[in-house]
This record gives structure tokens, sequence and C-alpha cells, in this order.
């Protein structure tokens, strides 16, 4: 059934123009990516499918290729679509934060780094190096992990500083749980990459935990 053939309060394009993307719920935003059901069945009604079978939408996006396309109604081409939109949303998000701009709002860097950590199944751990007016030189992915942790070496984290001439350098990563709450790992690992940078007078000015909503600053809790 082709979507001019619903009725109208089941048109998610005609309520998405009418009302605001807001207003739509995540089976009627997938089902716009999605375009066209199966045969059989509707595009709205594939689409509720996916966000149960999923378990949500993060779920569905963050999915492997593998297990994405394994789904019926999906195939490698919505899935090389769905890739191009999630990139296009984080260079949207990385535009406050380009190379030789200053840092001058918490609430951008934390949205950065959300956009850029946050959809991870595996933890990854991640630099924010910068200049002494505490402007961007470089982001980089320094470690990758299981769903359980990541490997950090401070003497790695050292050597990429000083190979950016970093003067300060905020650290996050993400906690593939979903779970923002610091750990007595990621409080004893700060401390560790701070007594290791300060010997090159390099300063750690933060370190943010990234969940599936929320954003933790260690510096704002008073742990470093």
């Amino acid at each position: 059934m082709s979507e001019n053939h619903w009725p109208l309060d089941e048109r998610p394009r005609e309520r998405l123009l009418a009302h605001g993307a807001q207003s739509l719920s995540d089976a009627e935003l997938l089902a716009i990516f999605l375009r066209t059901g199966t045969r059989g069945t509707p595009v709205l009604a594939l689409a509720r499918h996916l966000v149960d079978t999923f378990g949500g939408l993060r779920s569905l996006m963050t999915a492997s290729r593998q297990r994405f396309c394994s789904v019926r109604g999906l195939g490698t081409a919505k899935y090389a679509q769905l890739q191009a939109a999630m990139e296009m949303a984080r260079r949207v998000m990385d535009e406050p934060m380009r190379q030789g701009e200053p840092l001058t709002s918490p609430d951008d860097t934390r949205a950065y780094l959300r956009s850029r950590l946050g959809t991870y199944p595996h933890e990854v751990f991640a630099g924010l190096f910068l200049d002494n007016r505490h402007r961007i030189i470089q982001y980089q992915e320094l470690f990758r992990g299981t769903i359980d942790g990541a490997a950090v070496y401070p003497r790695e984290v050292v050597r990429q500083a000083l190979e950016y001439n970093a003067a300060a350098v905020i650290f996050a990563h993400n906690h593939p749980s979903g779970v923002a709450e610091p750990s007595q790992a990621d409080i004893a690992l700060t401390e560790r990459l701070q007594d290791a940078l300060g010997l090159v007078d390099i300063r750690v000015l933060d370190h943010l935990v990234v969940g599936h909503g929320d954003v933790v600053s260690l510096a704002e809790r008073g742990l470093m």
C-alpha cells in the first residue's frame, strides 16, 4: 500500500510537514526514512515491527551491518543510507568544533562528544587536543575496546599530545551500558593521565563520560 492511500493521520511525511519532526514517533520517523514497505506490509507497519525487533531506534541505528541486513525489509542499500544519515548528523554537530576554533561552550563540547561517542556498541576512549588558547587542534579516538572497556596507555597518550604540540586536553569515553556514572577505574585512569601529562606541562581540563543521553564531567564532580 502506498503512503498516499493511508488515512491522513497515518501519513508521517504530511504530519512532519504540518507539525514538525519532533511530533512524530520513532516508527513514523523510521517510515519516512524507509520510504517503502515490503510485499503485504505497509511501510509504517514495517517500521513499527523494526522498532520492536531491535528494541528502539538506537539499537537499530547502531546495529552491525550483518545484523541490520539480516532483517526482512532491510538490506545493504538501506544500511548505507542510514550510515550516511548518521554521518551527516555527526558533521552538523561538528561544525561548532572545527579545528582552530576556541572552546567557548561546555554544552557544545558535550554535544560534540555525545555525537561522536554515544552510538558506539563498544567502549572508545578519545582525546580533544587543544592549544594554549583552548583552540581545537585535533579530536582523536585513541583506544577501542570491547563492550566492557578499553585498555588506555598513558605513554601513548603523552606521545600523541606531544605530536600535536597540545597545551591541554579533554578526555572522553563512552559507557556502552548507557549509564554515564564514572567508575573508580575512570577516576584512577584520569589521575594517571594527569600525572603523566603533567610531567610534560600538558593540562588535563576534564574527562567526560558519555552515556545514552547524559554526559558526566569528572571536573564538575570534583573528581580530578
